[in-house]
């Protein structure tokens, strides 16, 4: 079928033995909900409910095909005969909203760690990954039968587990991707050399696999299509393989990717400093050489952009996954014509790929349910409560929004003219725009959820104790805190007195970056496109060093160097002075104790904020129940602000 706003999105597709309901694919990617080496509830329940929402195709995480590949701590050991029960607890959860759901299985090869399986890296030649830096084991003819077999194990697993079908995981970290590309596969034997010869272990493993599965069970391959470095695997050889897996005949659908996960991460997992749709080249290409259903990728947020990659013939299916992270109902929404309400993923990367690359379980900034969905709710402790609640960022929106679905009368007071707090600043800064779309959504939420707003009304502890709430949740926010170092300058400022324009400096600056997250590193942007000479400087060892765990940490550094920022590390500010008009900062090198001064006209500080608490005190002794929420409890980011907000609303 197909709605009028969507000409392809929702119309069905034969995939193999399957028949799909719409065009939207829950792609596999990790989540770290695997404990010992097996699936979870927390799985079970983390698919069911995207199957819920309307998606039209899941693959789940990656299954590791051998023991020696463990390349991170929750893996699920696909190997293991163990893992039956809970495949079998995924598949029914998912099959009981009438959704397909694949296995994608993996092994990462030399892209990996021994320090889990205390066993040496297999590869298809003695190459180092640069992230790992491990020197695998250049397999031979008998361990490559072995790996083989182990394909074939996992998917006779994964048949016993219901899945219907396996998808092949042959990028981002793959051994199949590494016997692919030439960089890393060196090897002279029938294995190594020509394209065709470098295709014979993936041929392999379809062969093997599709014997294990047989006629009745899909069969899909995820292929790289663009590893952006030398050596890597490159769009042109990726139509090759393409259609050498077509001609097979075994294979179901192609699957696309760009990036590799070490080298090029920050090209899987985009963040929104990277256009929307910014892979597309990929499936194209390929769908212009083969006849076999080809899905795209990259960083589609809403279902009309979706739509239109279809529509626009860059390929079949559109493989939507923080999306659907974000808002489990995406595709239900915008099949019911409610694409408003879509929850919007932000592309941030704090809680998705950020906690997953900290060793933690996935979630997300704008639903903090994501992956707690097996986690019951608890009933409103009384019902019906009436709720004040001061302070319209995340946190305040947060707990208004979530208070009102529970059934509570509530009210929000900003003292702003508009909602949004500190993430309005933050989304002054080109390249962080989408970052406002977090408040965006919990505003219109409020609204559809019968909140009343007072924007524009500082609310006093007299006048809230006078309006007589059962609750009140304070959403203060926090404020700047000056350095002790900062001197006495009208010209050395915060960040936020930068963005939200109560500053405007000119001339040569230093951004002082205490924080090592977006707040010194989109200052520096910000006052280098205004025309300033900008240097970045930072105790830690790398300008923004958290940005790494967003995966924007390579865009600002191209971006820095374009703009002619210049970065310093290791250094403390110790003071300032006002010399002959301009600013003298003294910055300590501590890794050997030696000072220097470097004179600038003005210092943007990107510093820790304390806590608005006032309200907090003066309520201290009023006797009504009161909350503090987000920054006015500790300043922090984002998504402790949204998870405090949440969790303080279902415990009214």
């Amino acid at each position: 079928m197909s709605t009028s706003a969507y000409r392809h999105l929702f119309t069905r597709l034969r995939l193999g033995p399957l028949t799909l309901r719409n065009r939207v694919v829950f792609s596999a990617h990790l989540t770290g909900y695997a404990v010992d080496g097996l699936p979870t509830a927390q799985h079970a329940a983390y698919y069911a409910a995207r199957a819920k929402g309307g998606a039209g195709l899941i693959v789940s995480e990656e299954h590791a095909t051998h023991p020696g590949d463990w390349p991170y701590e929750k893996v699920i050991a696909g190997y293991r005969p163990e893992v039956v029960p809970g495949y079998r607890r995924i598949t029914d959860a998912v099959h009981q909203h009438g959704v397909p759901i694949l296995a994608q299985v993996n092994h990462n090869g030399g892209q990996g760690s021994s320090m889990y399986s205390r066993r040496p890296l297999w590869a298809p030649s003695a190459v180092p990954d640069p992230l790992f830096r491990e020197v695998p084991k250049e397999v031979d003819q008998r361990e490559i039968r072995t790996l083989v077999d182990g394909y074939a194990r996992v998917a006779e697993h994964c048949v016993r587990g219901g899945f219907d079908g396996i998808e092949l995981q042959c990028s981002h970290s793959s051994l199949v991707r590494s016997f692919l590309a030439p960089a890393t596969n060196q090897r002279t034997d029938h294995y190594g050399g020509s394209l065709e010869n470098r295709a014979r272990f993936l041929l392999e493993v379809v062969e093997a696999v599709r014997g294990a599965i047989g006629p009745d069970r899909a069969l899909g391959v995820r292929l790289a299509g663009e590893d952006l470095f030398d050596g890597g695997v490159c769009l042109d050889e990726a139509v090759e393989v393409a259609a050498l897996v077509e001609a097979d005949g075994r294979v179901d659908y192609i699957n696309t990717s760009i990036g590799m996960a070490t080298e090029t991460l920050h090209m899987i997992e985009a963040s929104m400093a990277v256009p929307r749709g910014y892979a597309l080249f990929v499936p194209n290409a390929i769908r212009q050489r083969v006849g076999l259903p080809v899905v795209g990728v990259g960083r589609f947020s809403d279902p009309h952009q979706a739509d239109q990659a279809l529509d626009e013939g860059h390929c079949d299916l559109i493989g939507v996954v923080r999306s659907q992270i974000a808002d489990p109902d995406f595709a239900a929404k915008a099949l019911a014509g409610e694409e408003g309400n879509i929850r919007t993923c932000l592309a941030c990367n704090q809680e998705c790929i950020g906690r997953m690359g900290l060793g933690r379980w996935l979630g997300c900034v704008v639903n903090p349910r994501a992956g707690r969905e097996s986690v019951l709710l608890p009933a409103p402790t009384v019902p019906g409560r009436r709720v004040f609640v001061v302070g319209g960022g995340p946190a305040g929106l947060k707990a208004a929004a979530t208070a009102a679905q529970r059934g509570h009368d509530v009210t929000l007071f900003e003292r702003a003219t508009v909602l949004g707090g500190q993430v309005r600043t933050a989304a002054v800064v080109p390249g962080r725009r989408e970052f406002l779309d977090l408040v965006v959504d919990l505003e219109s939420e409020c609204v559809r959820r019968g909140v009343a707003v007072r924007s524009g009304t500082d609310a006093t502890a007299g006048a809230l104790v006078q309006g007589r709430p059962d609750v009140v949740v304070l959403a203060t926010g926090a404020r700047p805190r000056r350095p002790r170092w900062a001197g006495v300058s009208d010209r050395v400022v915060d960040v936020r007195d930068v963005l939200e324009g109560r500053a405007r400096p000119a001339g040569t600056v230093l951004v002082v970056d205490e924080l090592g997250f977006h707040q010194g590193t989109s200052v520096a942007e910000f006052v280098a496109d205004a025309g300033c000479a900008v240097t970045i400087c930072t105790p830690g060892m790398v300008v923004g060093q958290d940005l790494g765990i967003t995966l924007d940490l390579e865009g600002w550094n191209r971006r820095a160097h374009a703009k002619g920022i210049t970065q310093v590390t290791d250094v403390v500010p110790t003071g300032c002075e006002i010399v002959g008009g301009r600013l003298a900062v003294t910055l300590l090198h501590h890794p050997t104790g030696e000072s220097r001064q470097l004179t600038v006209d003005w210092v943007v500080s990107s510093a820790h904020q304390q806590p608005e608490d006032e309200l907090w005190k003066e309520l201290a002794d009023s006797g009504i129940e009161v909350h503090r929420v987000g920054d006015a409890l500790a300043p922090r980011r984002a998504h402790s602000a949204v998870i405090e907000g949440e969790r303080v609303a279902l415990a009214l």
